[in-house]
């Protein structure tokens, strides 16, 4: 597989640009060889521990510019795992993802955080969490679960990521994701495709099957689906 060439990622600028490229990206690995952001990034942009227990992964620190700036959709879409899909191939995802997820259901928890994030606009995961009653122990787990469910049925999206402060101003730690939905941010048009989802599945499965002939068809569907 030769996705980009040859080249190696060095920047969230490449990054964004490689991603309107091919249209897909997972994160970190995604089960098909060479088909990740941490794959493709160059050796000196990969995760490090420091012998003072720092650590630096410029990957990391790329995604929420590649999503600010480089205009792309970011969340848990492959498989329950993280990673990126670019504007033009966003409305064929959210169509089939649509389909293929059921609706939630009157009174669900899943409507709970949808209504939700509709009055707030945007929460980071924990503000959420704790604005739909999930404050007890061990609900944090239970809670991320029903957001990656939504998140795989393209009803939730992240905006950015917030970091928290050190007393000198300085950011920290891994960061939050500011949640929303697709429609508040890009608008209900940036979502809409004419294709039924059936015809968006297969173009999206022939992109992919293109982009990475190695890889089989099941490993594409499972990404897909």
């Amino acid at each position: 597989m030769n996705i980009n060439n040859g080249k190696t990622i060095h920047s969230g600028a490449q990054l964004a640009e490689l991603v309107e490229e091919i249209g897909f990206l997972p994160l970190l690995s995604s089960g098909i060889y060479g088909f990740s952001a941490e794959e493709m990034a160059d050796d000196d942009c990969r995760y490090v521990v420091f012998d003072d227990g720092g650590w630096d992964w410029p990957l990391w620190k790329w995604k929420g510019p590649a999503v600010t700036d480089g205009g792309l959709v970011y969340g848990k879409f492959f498989n329950k795992k993280a990673g990126f899909v670019s504007r033009a191939w966003w409305p064929d995802l959210y169509n089939y993802r649509r389909h293929a997820y059921p609706t939630p259901a009157e009174g669900s928890i899943e409507e709970t955080i949808l209504l939700t994030l509709g009055e707030g606009g945007s929460m980071i995961t924990r503000e959420l969490r704790r604005a739909c009653g999930f404050t007890g122990p061990k609900m944090r787990s239970r809670f991320d679960g029903y957001v990656t469910r939504l998140q795989m049925a393209c009803r939730i999206v992240t905006e950015d990521f917030i970091y928290p402060q050190d007393r000198h101003g300085r950011e920290y730690g891994w960061g939050w994701s500011l949640l929303t939905t697709p429609e508040l941010l890009y608008g209900r048009k940036a979502c809409h495709c004419e294709r039924t989802p059936e015809e968006s599945l297969i173009r999206m499965t022939e992109h992919l099957q293109q982009l990475l002939p190695e890889a089989s068809t099941q490993q594409i569907l499972r990404l897909l689906k």
